[in-house]
């Protein structure tokens, strides 16, 4: 009887031993360190979204840790990376493609740190930015975003929604960025005007011939009050922005005159910017929390690639935003055929390219 328990007490102990012993199952332990662009935590937008995500993942899985540091200038980037390889991060994530430069030096310098880049192929363009169209790095991963699909959308409801036949789009500044969501809101409108056999015309931008409207930067605030007006003058009567901060001077533009609604970006404008929610048709949105958690937990499970996050309506990783005050502007028939197509696009049955 007391060599049976001593064997089994052997057993029982041999047991614990193996099952606290490291191996292939062992949780990894995660510590996800997110540098942030200028604009602080709280800015409602790039920032508090891709926190937003970092934090899920940590609610999420408990061997996952994050933290962040901001940026006052665009001269914290490396600062704040080289903080983050000091304190043994093991992934991390730098938001927005400004700092993108600065994320893939580091990784080159260090293999063995896992790196993304909020929206950025985060590709390496050499020592002066010069090399086009640049190459991979193993272990830094792109989170891109498919936005002209849920602009598609947007064009699509701005043709349905608009009263004088006609909308209207500008940019910041000509970056892939940019471009890829008026794009997709003036291939979106064509789409309409194809289903339905009508002529709604877009001001600002030719898909065609890749031209359009410009401020030529993110802060001008002065030419986007005149751009807007010169939109609303011409008789366009929804607008989208894709300028940054600048949608809120086409916002406050269209609530002083009355005369056009206004399609937001990246974030839910109605959220985000709620001062100007009466005139707040929709937003496309791009899913940064998504993108970020998704990263931090392919690390965590050990699965990272250097493969791009590319966000879609499919994955969740972008998509309009509802109506909420204006939903009264869009017919319910349209809403329903905006449902139908984002499942469409989605199932690849119709093309946004």
């Amino acid at each position: 009887m007391k060599k049976t328990t001593k064997i089994v007490a052997a057993l029982a102990a041999a047991t614990l031993v193996f099952a606290v012993a490291p191996g292939a199952s062992a949780a990894i332990k995660t510590k996800a360190c997110i540098a942030l662009d200028t604009g602080g935590v709280d800015d409602k937008s790039f920032n508090a979204s891709s926190w937003a995500g970092a934090q899920s993942a940590a609610k999420a899985n408990p061997t996952i840790s994050v933290e962040y540091l901001p940026s006052a200038s665009s001269a914290d980037y490396k600062v704040n990376i080289k903080k983050f390889v000091d304190n043994k991060c093991n992934v991390i994530v730098g938001v927005g493609f400004a700092i993108s430069g600065a994320i893939v030096e580091s990784a080159k310098a260090n293999p063995t740190i896992k790196y993304a880049v909020v929206d950025d192929s985060a590709l390496d363009h050499g020592a002066d930015g010069s090399v086009y169209p640049g190459s991979p790095v193993a272990n830094v991963k792109g989170l891109t975003f498919a936005t002209n699909e849920s602009a598609f959308l947007a064009g699509y409801l701005a043709a349905g929604v608009t009263k004088t036949g006609k909308v209207a789009t500008y940019g910041g500044a000509p970056y892939p960025t940019v471009t890829i969501f008026m794009d997709g809101f003036a291939k979106g409108v064509a789409y309409y005007n194809k289903v339905k056999g009508k002529s709604v015309t877009v001001l600002g931008w030719d898909p065609a011939k890749q031209t359009g409207e410009f401020i030529g930067d993110f802060a001008n605030t002065t030419k986007a009050l005149q751009t807007s007006k010169n939109f609303e003058q011409a008789g366009a009567d929804i607008i989208l922005p894709v300028a940054g901060g600048l949608g809120a001077v086409t916002a406050q533009n269209s609530m002083t005159s009355g005369k056009s609604k206004v399609i937001w970006v990246d974030t839910d404008g109605f959220v985000s910017a709620n001062k100007y929610a009466s005139v707040l048709l929709t937003s496309v949105q791009k899913g940064l929390g998504e993108s970020v958690a998704s990263v931090i937990n392919e690390v965590a499970a050990g699965k990272f690639t250097n493969a791009a996050y590319v966000g879609t309506i499919k994955n969740g990783g972008t998509k309009i935003a509802p109506y909420h005050d204006l939903i009264r502007v869009v017919p319910s028939a349209l809403r329903n055929e905006v449902i139908k197509l984002s499942t469409a696009i989605s199932s690849g049955k119709v093309s946004v390219k």
